[in-house]
């Protein structure tokens, strides 16, 4: 079996990036973009870095800041500084090469931030992608008292499907805000393909369409897979997001 190589790569601020890049002599990359308390050596990485490595093309994915093994701690950042800071690995990652963006779910929020500012971008394939969350699923659902303690500086733990909780601090929600989409179009050129499951206790339909409907684009699809949960990693799953991905070549 293959063994996955870790390196590291230090911002212009100092942080600590821990990331995986498999070069090929492919003009494209595929980026990966984990989803919130995640990391990349979830199944999904391991799946696409293998499938990388066989089909020759250039694999690129980083643990974001305050995961994994990355610097700082989770409740210190939000969703603009993800896109920052994936904007700034990629940017100095990546050159002359076109790239096919991989966001799983709160990565594809993300992945979208991205679509604005890089301008290779060959495609866009959304797992259970979800944008808006901190507004929508986590601030607005609040009771005030849980919006008195965050604003007091405090930590609120949110229950999650995983029998654990999210340490929710008020710059996860202050600073993705800053990155709100719904009711904002993104205008691209490329096709746009949104898997979602089923079976997703987190993601809705609804939540994939509000996706939808933000591209401005004639090539868009939703792929439903029906016995799929939220992280879409079964085999099954993943088979299908690979034959989406040979789509793009």
């Amino acid at each position: 079996m293959t063994r996955i190589k870790y390196s590291f790569y230090n911002t212009r601020h100092g942080e600590r990036i821990r990331y995986i890049f498999n070069k090929s002599k492919s003009k494209i990359v595929i980026i990966f973009l984990h989803g919130m308390m995640s990391d990349i050596q979830g199944k999904k990485v391991k799946f696409l870095s293998k499938f990388c490595k066989k089909k020759q093309i250039n694999f690129l994915t980083f643990d974001l800041l305050g995961h994994g093994k990355s610097s700082g701690k989770f409740v210190e950042y939000g969703v603009n500084d993800w896109s920052i800071q994936a904007n700034e690995i990629i940017s100095n990652k990546i050159k002359n090469k076109k790239i096919l963006l991989i966001g799983s779910s709160m990565g594809g929020w993300i992945g979208l931030q991205l679509l604005k500012k890089l301008n290779n971008v060959i495609g866009f394939i959304g797992i259970a992608a979800v944008i808006d969350f901190t507004k929508y699923k986590m601030w607005n659902k609040f009771s005030n008292k849980i919006k008195k303690k965050l604003k007091k500086g405090k930590i609120h733990y949110l229950k999650n499907d995983y029998g654990g909780s999210y340490p929710i601090s008020l710059k996860l929600i202050t600073n993705s805000n800053k990155c709100l989409l719904i009711n904002k179009k993104i205008k691209t050129n490329f096709p746009i393909k949104l898997f979602i499951g089923k079976k997703d206790n987190i993601v809705t339909l609804k939540d994939t369409l509000d996706i939808y409907n933000i591209l401005k684009t004639k090539n868009k699809e939703i792929l439903v897979q029906n016995e799929g949960d939220h992280s879409l990693s079964k085999l099954k799953d993943l088979n299908r997001i690979a034959k989406v991905i040979l789509s793009f070549f």
